[in-house]
């Protein structure tokens, strides 16, 4: 299993993330993904839940590349596509309280991935954030262009889209991307204690203050998420995509190596 649920208490869970060898989201991800997203939304009392890593080099390293039109077909109940934004927007809307605790590498999808939360906290040692998609001549197809300008403004997506490098976690606080860096011994203990916090407190009032944010603000919509994910898609059917990607395979992506490690050196 790629989610393993710690059920700390009925208000409470802790997921861990573990896909070796490093945390990719490949189709199994997005399956699997989608099946505990049902099981979080089935429950009436859960208030809260975390999202950590299994691996403190990678939290989610990025989308599965070589075998990427593998990915589930069909929309979900939101409209839209089940491989990722269906999973997303079901994140921002559901009646309970969602945390990335991050340690290791988050980039592309993985960045887009904790874009969904409500809420994110990294290690300041630790964490490192891209959304690499400019180097296999390719964009932000998972939410960034649509989520990403909303926490960090516009000018700074542009400039980490267009940059496609490595931001560490100090200057992913400092732009917005995240809520705060940790020392990376302290960051589980000031999530355990937010997350028990939380939990605390009345559901019911969980449930009206995220919906009413969630009305008040500028939330993607699912025709503009449609729109960039087909065009993002076809974008990797072109020659310089395939290209690159083919480069990146070659030298060792998608496997644990300094690759994966420093993606942002080979792009």
């Amino acid at each position: 299993m790629i989610f393993t649920t710690n059920k700390v208490s009925q208000y409470y869970w802790k997921v861990t993330i573990d896909n070796p060898p490093v945390n990719i989201f490949d189709p199994e991800f997005s399956v699997q993904l989608r099946e505990l997203m049902s099981e979080l939304e089935a429950n009436e009392n859960l208030k809260v839940v975390v999202f950590e890593s299994a691996n403190p080099d990678f939290y989610v390293a990025h989308a599965e590349l070589i075998n990427i039109f593998e990915f589930p077909k069909g929309t979900g109940d939101t409209g839209l596509s089940i491989s990722w934004p269906d999973v997303a927007k079901r994140l921002e809307q559901a009646p309970f309280v969602s945390i990335a605790s991050i340690r290791g590498r988050a980039r592309g999808l993985g960045s887009e991935f904790i874009q969904a939360f409500d809420m994110r906290f990294a290690s300041k040692e630790k964490a490192f954030f891209a959304q690499p998609e400019i180097g296999i001549g390719s964009f932000s197809g998972g939410g960034g262009l649509e989520r990403l300008h909303l926490l960090t403004g516009k000018a700074r997506a542009l400039e980490i889209i267009l940059s496609g490098d490595d931001y560490n976690a100090d200057t992913a606080a400092d732009y917005g991307w995240i809520n705060r860096a940790f020392p990376d011994h302290e960051l589980d203990g000031f999530v355990e204690n937010l997350a028990n916090r939380i939990a605390s407190f009345d559901k019911k009032i969980i449930t009206i203050i995220k919906s009413i944010m969630n009305e008040r603000v500028i939330i993607p919509k699912n025709e503009h998420i449609m729109e960039t994910q087909t065009k993002f898609f076809a974008s990797l059917t072109e020659p310089e995509a395939r290209g690159r990607i083919k480069a990146l395979r070659d030298q060792g992506l998608q496997t644990y190596g300094d690759v994966e490690l420093n993606l942002a050196k080979y792009l």
